[in-house]
């Protein structure tokens, strides 16, 4: 996805291009605020960052060879935001640049306050955090809409537990009886449900890479993360 929003010229460029935006957003957000801005500036220097890096095409010095994508973009996010701290900028920095909706927004800075990070963790650590929370929600809902397509969603909502989330206490045997299944069968329903969950996170994660035998590597480095 990196490769072909750098590639400005070829077919379907802005739409990778937006959609890594969009992935980083929260992540972006996070950190900033960790950093100390208040929820507005730290809105505005969010929007303003992802206007730049927009308007000068940065992501065509993005190098898969030197570095991951997260890793490139947080180093322009330092230098983006030492500039702005020199400049002294008052004014509105985002401009009329609007990559993710005012809900999403919001749900931004709800998020940073119901997951708060350890005031003493490094913001590159936060960043990280939110980067890879965002791949495994994003993994969520796709899921959610595959289950939904097919007319399961209540299914969904009811073992999606088992996947990600406090499984304990839950029985079986229960949720089965209120999908009118057995408990052998609920058990495969889960199984496949985890199954399905890791395939598309694989595919989330393989859209962040150079190359497929990077992975597994970045599976371990996102965990990592989120166990830290």
């Amino acid at each position: 996805m990196v490769v072909a929003a750098g590639n400005t010229a070829a077919p379907g460029a802005a739409e990778a291009l937006e959609t890594l935006c969009r992935a980083y957003w929260k992540a972006v957000y996070a950190y900033i605020r960790h950093r100390g801005h208040d929820p507005e500036d730290a809105l505005d220097l969010t929007q303003a960052f992802f206007a730049r890096f927009l308007e000068r095409k940065q992501v065509k010095l993005a190098d898969p060879d030197r570095g991951r994508f997260r890793s490139f973009l947080i180093s322009s996010l330092k230098h983006f935001i030492i500039n702005e701290w020199r400049k002294g900028h008052a004014a509105k920095r985002g401009g009329d640049c609007c990559i993710v909706s005012l809900q999403e927004q919001r749900e931004a800075e709800t998020h940073f306050l119901i997951e708060p990070a350890d005031p003493a963790a490094a913001p590159d650590l936060v960043y990280e955090k939110r980067w890879a929370h965002a791949l495994l929600n994003h993994a969520l809902e796709r899921l959610s809409e595959e289950y939904a397509s097919a007319g399961k969603q209540e299914h969904f909502n009811l073992l999606k537990t088992f996947v990600w989330g406090d499984a304990e206490g839950l029985s079986l045997a229960r949720i089965g009886a209120k999908l009118g299944l057995n408990e052998n069968a609920t058990g495969a329903a889960v199984h496949r449900l985890k199954r399905r969950y890791g395939e598309l996170l694989r595919e989330e994660v393989g859209r962040t890479v150079a190359v497929k035998s990077d992975i597994d590597e970045e599976l371990r480095h996102l965990l990592e993360v989120i166990r830290t």
